[in-house]
């Protein structure tokens, strides 16, 4: 999706996806320090710290939506490009509009449930791990459905850029 490499909007992207990558490495090598530690610690002292193992978890649901989309932005995403092999080359474009649109307004939905969701965490929701508000622990899901739909929505704009120029050329 990131074809705007020279523009500003392209390094302001470049540079989100470079903060992306090192909080999933970061959470990469805390959810393997922990759980070596973990591991060693049931093994050679038959006991844990607490705490690790829902922080684990935690660090799992992050680095999975936070990976979601790191891999919108990078179009590595799940895809079914069935239609593209079916459609004439003239209507691929319109489709690829279409899959972009309609993932953008997916997952705005998803921000606007995930919203509701975080808005009854914060009304009802208890203590988490740290003695953190369960709400802070699942900032992540509207974060990431966010990122996605912003993605999604630059996408349109370029599709819609694109084919502009391409109608413009042609004169239609």
């Amino acid at each position: 999706m990131n074809s705007d490499a020279g523009t500003g909007s392209g390094k302001i992207l470049r540079l989100l996806s470079g903060i992306e990558e090192t909080i999933l490495c970061l959470l990469l090598i805390a959810m393997i320090t922990l759980s070596c530690l973990q591991i060693a610690l049931r093994s050679l002292f038959s006991g844990g710290l607490l705490w690790a193992d829902p922080l684990i978890q935690q660090l799992v649901l992050w680095s999975g939506l936070l990976g979601a989309a790191m891999a919108t932005a990078r179009d590595k995403h799940i895809a079914l490009d069935l239609v593209a092999y079916l459609v004439p080359k003239g209507l691929q474009p319109w489709i690829a509009l279409l899959a972009h649109l309609l993932s953008a307004l997916t997952a705005a939905a998803l921000v606007y449930a995930a919203g509701l969701f975080l808005a009854n965490e914060i009304t009802y929701g208890s203590p988490g791990l740290f003695a953190l508000p369960s709400w802070a622990w699942n900032l992540v899901f509207p974060l990431a459905f966010a990122m996605i739909a912003l993605r999604y929505g630059i996408a349109v704009c370029r599709d819609l850029g694109t084919l502009f120029r391409h109608y413009r050329k042609d004169g239609r």
